[in-house]
C-alpha cells in the first residue's frame, strides 16, 4: 500500500494524542476530537478516530501510548502502518476474533474517511 500522506499522518497523530488526553482526563472524547480536527477540515473524523482508538486499545489489551512533539510512539507508528497497509493487523495484534473483526472494520472505515476528507470536493462542500 501507499504511505499515508503527510496531512493524514499529522491528523492521525493529532487524533491519537487528543483521544488519549481526553480519555485520561475523563473528558468528552468526540467533542475534544472534533475541536482538534475541525481546523483541518476534518471534524467529521471525530467518531471515526474514537472508534479506531477504542478498538485498537481493546485489541492491544492495554492503554495506547502516544508520543510527544515530533516523536511518534511505537503505538502511533503501529496505527499509521495499520492505516496505510504496511502493517497487517493479523501479524501485529493478537486478539479475540470479534475484536479483530471490529478493528479491521474500523481500519477500513478510517481509510475511507481520510480519503473523503482529503478530497477537494468534500473540502469545498464542508467549507
Amino acid at each position: 500500500m501507499n504511505a499515508v500522506p503527510d496531512r493524514s499522518r499529522g491528523l492521525i497523530a493529532t487524533a491519537a494524542r487528543c483521544w488519549r488526553a481526553a480519555r485520561d482526563d475523563g473528558a468528552p472524547v468526540q467533542q475534544r476530537l472534533y475541536t482538534a480536527l475541525a481546523p483541518h477540515d476534518a471534524g467529521i473524523l471525530a467518531p471515526v478516530f474514537d472508534s479506531l482508538m477504542t478498538l485498537c486499545e481493546a485489541a492491544l489489551g492495554r492503554a495506547i501510548r502516544v508520543g510527544a512533539a515530533t516523536k511518534l510512539s511505537e503505538d502511533e507508528h503501529l496505527l499509521l502502518g495499520l492505516i496505510d497497509g504496511s502493517k497487517r493487523r493479523r501479524t501485529c495484534i493478537d486478539c479475540a476474533a470479534g475484536t479483530a473483526s471490529a478493528l479491521d472494520c474500523a481500519i477500513c472505515s478510517t481509510r475511507i474517511m481520510l480519503g473523503l476528507t482529503a478530497n477537494p470536493l468534500y473540502r469545498r462542500a464542508a467549507g
